[in-house]
């Protein structure tokens, strides 16, 4: 059985703006998936050494802005959310494999190093900045942020530079 095609990226991309501007609408806030992970390590944090949460100003901060358990941020769920729809769009359109995806010149540890690490700094990066790209770059964009701008072009335009050091471990050539 042959897999279904993608969605139309200009849809698709018009759906996720209609889905981040009723987000907006309801939360009076954007979307963004670090706040969430955020959440995820403070509640740990706070189970495990209660005495390091409690004298830490980080987490006092984040316990005035957000009171109660960590696992109450909504942003939790929205991640949850999408786990469980993408999991079922593969299902949907027959795209539910367990597959390595790298180039032709790249082996399987390397590949896994690289994501794990790229997956690392991204997260780390996302804390520098005060959110992910969900939540600085299109929640910012969407209420026209300076900062969200910046942030957006930052991200591309790094890519798009670090993409020519690596184009050829993934090209056949």
């Amino acid at each position: 059985m042959q897999p279904k095609p993608f969605m139309n990226p200009y849809f698709a991309g018009f759906l996720l703006g209609l889905v981040l501007l009723t987000t907006i609408y309801i939360t009076g806030r954007g979307l963004g998936a670090s706040g969430g992970t955020k959440s995820v390590v403070a509640a740990l944090v706070k189970t495990i050494s209660p005495s390091h949460y409690a004298n830490t100003n980080y987490y006092q901060q984040s316990e005035a802005e957000h009171p109660g358990s960590p696992l109450k941020s909504w942003l939790l769920f929205e991640i949850i959310g999408v786990f469980i729809g993408a999991f079922v769009s593969g299902v949907i359109s027959d795209r539910v494999s367990l597959k390595l995806e790298k180039g032709p010149k790249v082996r399987n540890t390397t590949r896994i190093i690289a994501a794990i690490t790229g997956g690392l700094l991204f997260g780390f990066g996302s804390q520098l900045g005060r959110g992910c790209t969900s939540g600085s770059a299109l929640s910012g964009m969407a209420v026209m942020s300076f900062g969200g701008i910046i942030t957006m072009l930052a991200i591309f335009g790094g890519a798009y530079m670090l993409a020519y050091f690596f184009r050829k471990l993934w090209i056949n050539n």
